[in-house]
């Protein structure tokens, strides 16, 4: 059997289910087709916590950020669900840009505010701070667990059409659409559409190889690098201290490589935090999940020098992945009928509306991503 449908959008993590819900709320014909089963923890869209941390100051993210904290507001309001817990978000260290963040994000109406390290260290006795903080109050905590299901509650009320444990097996290009070979438990499906919308994370450059048909060549995108990522939740030891989440960014000679560290508290999990983008090179259909020693025992240590909040002799590991390109921005760009939405790397759920918002525009060819993010850079 042939199917003809309009998009399909292939990865049901965040980026995909956003750009769903965003289509959907266009009236447009979508399926959605993902590997995996609902919730499952072998990507980079799982888990309770992750940062909404506004420290940027160049002008298309700090655009984003703003429209982002809008969809981020309306979409709980759709959906009835707290998506964001506004603990606010503390940035220090000598790294960082924090002047110019500041000055970006107050041109911007998004606030920002110095504090000297007595003052934060009081407010926030979890954490140690030995230079000027930067606090920045709209930020927070997203929730990936609500979120994912979220936008993929809405997208199906609308029309969305959200297919779990669908593999594409085969993927043919061509001047006016492409050709999907779908297999599933049903069995195998041949769909064509008019365009697709691939949202893979750390799967987006095997798919891509399996690319055929007339634009095969054009199928090019900055090298990424997929990374397994291996924060830990420590326990807390000071049941009194008040979190924010936290971006410690303590300079190129501490502990040699390992820097920036990043951090928020994760109810009933405790303190999560982590080295940004330091993870071994990894296949992610072939991880072990486990932590590189050499790795946790610098979280560790870092967690007994910085964070006095936390046992750093008591936590548990976790483990997610990172898909990153060469300048850590993203690829939201179209090729012919191909729209892709790829290498977030590790800082992109904090935009997960607006991304899907750009795919949609990709896809309906409304207008074009900001060209940092073209795949042609």
């Amino acid at each position: 059997m042939n199917t003809v449908l309009d998009t399909v959008v292939i990865g049901g993590g965040a980026m995909g289910s956003a750009a769903a819900w965003a289509l959907s709320r266009r009236g447009r014909q979508v399926t959605l087709v993902e590997q995996f089963g609902p919730g499952h923890a072998i990507g980079a869209s799982h888990g309770a916590t992750r940062n909404l941390n506004p420290g940027y100051h160049r002008p298309d993210y700090v655009a984003m950020l703003a429209e982002g904290l809008a969809l981020w507001e309306e979409l709980e309001q759709e959906s009835g669900e707290q998506l964001l817990a506004r603990t606010g978000i503390v940035n220090h260290g000598p790294g960082g840009d924090l002047k110019k963040v500041a000055a970006a994000l107050t041109d911007a109406g998004i606030s920002a505010e110095f504090l000297d390290p007595a003052e934060a260290g009081e407010r926030w006795r979890g954490i140690r701070f030995d230079q000027q903080v930067l606090h920045m109050p709209d930020g927070g905590q997203l929730n990936p667990e609500a979120a994912l299901p979220a936008f993929q509650r809405l997208a199906s009320a609308r029309g969305v059409e959200i297919r779990h444990h669908t593999r594409v097996a085969d993927f043919q290009v061509f001047d006016d659409g492409v050709r999907l070979t779908l297999e599933s438990a049903a069995g195998t499906e041949v769909v064509t559409a008019a365009q697709a919308v691939v949202t893979t994370g750390g799967w987006t450059d095997k798919l891509l190889a399996r690319i055929t048909g007339t634009n095969d060549a054009a199928i090019r995108i900055p090298k990424l690098r997929v990374t397994q990522e291996q924060p830990a939740h420590f326990a807390m030891a000071d049941d009194g201290a008040v979190w924010p989440g936290f971006n410690h960014y303590p300079g190129p000679d501490y502990r040699g490589w390992y820097s920036p560290v990043y951090g928020m508290q994760t109810p009933g999990e405790g303190i999560k935090a982590g080295w940004h983008g330091l993870g071994p090179v990894v296949d992610p259909d072939h991880r072990d999940f486990l932590p590189e020693p050499t790795q946790l025992a610098a979280l560790q240590e870092y967690a007994r020098e910085w964070l006095p909040g936390v046992d750093p002799d008591s936590f548990e590991a976790i483990s997610c992945t990172y898909t990153t390109t060469p300048d850590e921005d993203f690829i939201l760009d179209r090729i012919g009928p191909v729209v892709i939405g790829a290498g977030f790397s590790g800082h992109g759920f904090k935009f997960t509306p607006v991304i899907g918002r750009i795919l949609a525009d990709l896809a309906t060819g409304t207008r074009p991503a900001p060209s940092i993010f073209r795949a042609s850079r």
